[in-house]
């Protein structure tokens, strides 16, 4: 039978993490993010696997990169500058195809910013903080329910497109409590990746297969012998400057998700139906602003709430047949930055609707009030 457990956020990416098949931690320890590792160093070792505290965050990815080429699901886990420092390798995990799974608690920035206050200004460094062409997957968690299931939906994504996967949550998120379901063990879904099924000496380590663009995945120590590099590679593994190869390399990296990415992309959306505004919002601004929209439905107020839960890919799509299929005529963004989902739902959206931006930058969080005044304003 499910369980039922009254659990912060932070607890609940790592428990979903270990419930997933994580079995390797690397980190260092950042606020907001630090319960995650505390609880992965008291966890892990009674699920059978490993916590490793690293001199610094990019030792930390750094690792976490080596425990999953040595065949073990692996994660790390930061916050804001922390962020920043591991953009290098994860760059190196989308080129090399190391699956990992890596947790940004978001909180207020630039620099040391503010540590133990609220913000959402990760979200583009997300999709774009390493350089190149790589495609993200990228989760924002709104509940603790939430937080648990997409842990363990990022292990599995990360596993099925041999690359890293974001959780994205944020300070409020991580640090709250509420009572959350844990389904039975053998009910809960795991993907594990490819293996090769031919012998050593056919190996390729990089030729993918026809029907989804992704190679199979040899352990270090399994008997297969490939060569990992942040160079753009051939199919064995090794560096190279042949024009076609480096087209090839970098098209498929980016298609193995594309092509699925119906598989990949969640939402929530509610009474939009009839409504004539639409508020978008996520991770932990949605609570306020699905509050705002409920109340305001009650009074007679036509408006509506749209939630991309995958922030990359964006669900341009789904938001797009919304606005397009219902008539909506304004879209409100309330975010906790200067607008950075506004410029992809505003590009999405491309003028058939008119959008309208609210940002907060105080490390505070939106009251479900403010939204509300937004709202009605526009009404």
């Amino acid at each position: 039978m499910p369980r039922a457990e009254f659990w912060q956020g932070n607890k609940a990416i790592a428990m979903g993490g270990i419930d997933a098949g994580c079995r390797f931690f690397a980190g260092y320890p950042i606020t907001p993010s630090t319960e995650i590792a505390e609880v992965m160093a008291e966890e892990l070792p009674r699920n059978g696997g490993k916590f490793i505290q690293m001199e610094d965050e990019i030792g930390g990815i750094a690792a976490a990169i080596g425990g999953s080429i040595a065949g073990l699901k692996s994660m790390t886990g930061t916050s804001g500058p922390g962020f920043s420092l591991k953009q290098e390798l994860l760059g190196y995990a989308y080129i090399a195809e190391i699956p990992l799974v890596c947790v940004d608690v978001q909180r207020g920035g630039p620099s040391t910013g503010l540590p133990t206050k609220v913000s959402q200004g990760d979200v583009m460094q997300a999709r774009w903080g390493t350089h190149g062409d790589h495609a993200t997957i990228a989760y924002s968690p709104s509940s603790v329910q939430e937080c648990y299931d997409l842990s363990v939906r990022a292990f599995n994504m990360a596993e099925r497109f041999r690359q890293p996967v974001l959780i994205m949550t944020d300070e409020v998120i991580g640090h709250m409590r509420e009572r959350i379901e844990i389904p039975e063990a053998s009910s809960i879904e795991r993907v594990v990746r490819k293996k090769p099924k031919c012998p050593p000496n056919e190996f390729i380590p990089y030729l993918a297969d026809k029907e989804d663009d992704i190679p199979p995945m040899a352990a270090f120590g399994d008997g297969y012998h490939w060569h990992v590099t942040g160079l753009t590679t051939n199919d064995w593994g090794f560096p190279t400057n042949n024009s076609e190869e480096i087209d090839k390399k970098i098209s498929r990296i980016l298609r193995k998700v594309d092509r699925f990415r119906d598989d990949v992309v969640a939402y929530s959306a509610e009474t939009y139906e009839d409504a004539e505004i639409l508020v978008v919002s996520y991770g932990c601004v949605a609570r306020s602003a699905l509050r705002a929209v409920r109340e305001l439905r009650k009074r007679g107020v036509r408006v509506g709430h749209f939630r991309p839960i995958t922030i990359w890919p964006f669900a341009g799509d789904e938001l797009e047949r919304i606005v397009n299929d219902h008539g909506i005529k304004h879209v409100i963004v309330p975010e906790l930055n200067m607008g950075q989902m506004f410029l992809e739902i505003d590009r999405v959206i491309h003028g058939r609707a008119e959008t309208h931006l609210k940002t907060l930058l105080n490390g505070e969080l939106f009251k479900p009030a403010q939204i509300m005044s937004y709202i009605e304003e526009v009404a």
